[in-house]
């Protein structure tokens, strides 16, 4: 019995997580979560479902090819849901899911970080670029 303990204790450590192994899949989930687009949707998507045309607006700089292609991996991932209405003409929503709610708090204490050391960083920014 000991052995097969054993056994299942290095199958278990073999496919652990670990995202610094390339093919290791939690990293595909970090990049879609780790993605500019996917922070900003997500966060727009706090506020409750959105037309395609709100997020565009919303998301200054999105283009209309990487807002569907964020859209279509968050949905694709299980994180947005997107509902098509039966209206002439057809009215579709993005909504977060419950598994993309639990995105929220880590990606707002994310923005909160970044607007508050974003002059920090700057004067950094602007000081290692004069020296050449």
């Amino acid at each position: 019995m000991q052995v097969s303990g054993l056994n299942d204790a290095r199958a278990t450590a073999r496919f652990a997580p670990d995202p610094f192994t390339a093919a290791c899949p939690s990293r595909t989930v970090l990049d879609r979560i780790g993605d500019k687009w996917t922070v900003l949707v997500i966060s727009s998507l706090t506020d409750g479902p959105q037309r395609f045309g709100e997020l565009a607006r919303r998301i200054d700089g999105v283009s209309q090819k990487m807002l569907t292609q964020t859209l279509r991996g968050l949905e694709r991932d299980g994180l947005v849901t997107r509902t098509i209405y039966a209206e002439v003409p057809p009215r579709v929503d993005y909504e977060l899911t419950d598994r993309g709610r639990t995105l929220i708090a880590p990606l707002q204490a994310l923005i909160s970080w970044a607007e508050k050391h974003v002059p920090d960083i700057e004067r950094d920014r602007a000081a290692y670029d004069a020296r050449g």
